[in-house]
Parts: C-alpha cells; structure tokens; sequence
C-alpha cells in the first residue's frame, strides 16, 4: 500500500474511535474545566506529550494548567482538577497519583480506552476512548502499531475540547494568540 493509502485508513480510523465518544461525559469535563481552580494534567509516553500540547492550549485560552512532572508545577488542591490521560488506565505511577487526588479531594478525569481500569475507577469524570490499546496490536481496531491510534486521537479530542472551551468563553485566535511565548 502506498503511504497516501495508509493515510486514508488513519484518518478512517480515527473517524470512527472519535465519533464514539460520549458528548455527555465531554460536556462533563468543558464544565469541569471552567469551574477547576488549577487544572493539573498526567500522562505517560506518547500520552503524555498529547497531555502536554493540550496544557499548552488550555494556558492560551487563559485557564490556570500545569503538567505533572513540571519543577513549576504547583501541589493538587481541592477545587482543582487533574486529567489523567491514560490509554490502558493501569499505568503504576498515574494510578498512584490518582489515588493521592482522591485523598487530596480534586475532581478527577481519566481520558481511556478502559473505564473499568484503576484510574477509570478513581475518576469523576470518565472519558472513554474506544481505541486500540498499546497491548492489543493485533485486534484488527487499527492498522497502526501499538497505541497510536489512542494517541492521535487523544491529541485531537483535546483540541476539540479547547474549540469548545473558545466557544464558550467567546475567545478567539487573536487573543489566545497574545498569551503565546515571545521569548522564541
């Protein structure tokens, strides 16, 4: 197959996994954001340079986000929210910090393949991604290897997310543009 075949399938695939994610549990987290004092995302991998793309987003847009793992990450208060992105939701270190969120009294939503994971247990809010999981390469869900398609999707559910956030804060462009870096 030539790679513009390859490219047609993604995109194919990436309709289909897109197009099954419940809006109610989306409408779920855009509130969420909008009420969250701080909004702390965690991810791992490739998941976790989705997470960061979409802090970077959520900063445009004026909210108040950091990423896990950050030296200028600030500590999980209650009132704040922290997103855990997660394609098989059992990842050991964002288990255990969803576990501490929940002692902590955070809001939590988990964005996964698998709700009934661990962290899809611990979350508020579940967002479920109906991908192939990184450990299931051969189920016949994607052409791709391992989690890309949780991946690629991840990247551009979260920015949906931020077109709705702009919609409902009636921010454009122009202004998000104005937060951006000057020091490049």
């Amino acid at each position: 197959m030539q790679t513009t075949g390859y490219t047609k399938e993604i995109i194919n695939e990436l309709q289909k996994v897109l197009a099954g994610i419940d809006e109610a549990s989306t409408e779920n987290l855009v509130d969420a954001l909008l009420a969250s004092n701080k909004v702390l995302v965690a991810g791992s991998g490739r998941s976790g340079f989705m997470a960061k793309s979409f802090v970077m987003r959520l900063m445009h847009i004026g909210l108040d986000p950091y990423i896990v793992g950050e030296t200028v990450t600030p500590n999980l208060e209650p009132g704040d929210l922290f997103i855990v992105a997660s394609g098989s939701g059992e990842t050991p270190s964002l288990v255990a910090m969803a576990e501490k969120a929940v002692k902590i009294g955070a809001t939590i939503a988990a964005v996964t393949i698998h709700p009934d994971s661990k962290v899809g247990k611990l979350a508020d809010i579940v967002i479920e991604v109906p991908a192939q999981a990184k450990a299931d390469g051969d189920s016949g869900k994607s052409i791709q290897p391992m989690g890309s398609l949780f991946e690629q999707s991840l990247l551009l559910f979260f920015d949906s997310l931020i077109l709705k956030l702009m919609e409902t804060k009636e921010i454009g462009s122009q202004t998000m543009y104005g937060r951006h870096a000057n020091l490049e």
